[in-house]
């Protein structure tokens, strides 16, 4: 991985990894395509950069982070699904995130989803979730464990069938990602230094850009983001979706087979 590649996967990151398009199913097509999908320090650093983007949410919602005791009890209970089967499917899981045509059946899939969603949930005004309801988005949150799904739409999804607005739901999924995401990342850089596997100081300067880029774009997609979805719904990225998951479906199966990459 070179500079430039480090980059591109990062500005991706922070674009997508708030908005409901699979911020993971876009970066294993970005490497797909650049050749380094395969290469184990692209895997930790594609999971690694998060915490940038974990650090845009602390930023941005400080004052929420500071609110009470309850908030986080809230996120424990939301969190809890995720770990759990995050280590119980460890192994098919990345299994998964090796394969670009289940991230492109993913994303068409969901974009219907997101399509219809505004007519299947009517907008409530609740703005917090119940301790139960808050274990339930966590549960929506774990089919983010296919690639492509994206983690924010599921847990967005899950928000509003407990009948949160959109605008809570989406907050809600953006705490919920402080420690689903930091969670992975621990368990990636762990698993990565038990497989024998060193970081040189090259890529140690890598992931220190990735992270400063990865937090920078992140804050500005969540501030689009938030402002968009009051106004507009879902629709406009559902069709996003579909339009990105029928093109790697064609690229792969008429012009380059991804998952020879």
């Amino acid at each position: 991985m070179n500079f430039w590649e480090a980059l591109f996967l990062s500005i991706i990151e922070g674009l997508t990894e708030y908005l409901p398009v699979s911020s993971t199913g876009h970066m294993i097509i970005a490497s797909s395509f650049f050749g380094i999908a395969q290469d184990d320090f692209t895997k930790l650093f594609t999971i690694v950069i998060q915490l940038g983007a974990i650090l845009s949410v602390l930023v941005l919602y400080f004052k929420k982070f500071l609110q009470s005791l309850t908030f986080y009890y809230k996120l424990f209970i939301a969190f809890i699904p995720a770990a759990f089967f995050g280590m119980l499917f460890n192994s098919q899981i990345d299994h998964l995130l090796e394969n670009p045509l289940v991230v492109a059946v993913s994303l068409v899939l969901g974009g219907v989803v997101l399509i219809f969603i505004d007519r299947w949930f009517k907008e409530s005004e609740h703005s917090e979730p119940s301790y139960k309801s808050a274990f339930k988005i966590g549960l929506y949150q774990c089919a983010a464990m296919i690639p492509g799904v994206s983690r924010s739409a599921a847990s967005i999804i899950g928000g509003m069938t407990q009948k949160l607005s959109r605008k809570a739901a989406a907050e809600f999924s953006f705490f919920l990602a402080v420690p689903t995401m930091l969670g992975a990342t621990v368990k990636k850089t762990y698993d990565y230094f038990q497989n024998g596997f060193e970081i040189s100081p090259d890529q140690i300067n890598l992931l220190i850009v990735g992270n400063m880029a990865a937090f920078l774009v992140a804050a500005l997609s969540i501030k689009f983001f938030i402002g968009y979805l009051n106004k507009n719904g879902f629709k406009l990225f559902g069709y996003y979706r579909i339009i990105l998951g029928i093109a790697i479906l064609i690229i792969h199966y008429f012009i380059y087979p991804l998952t020879t990459l």
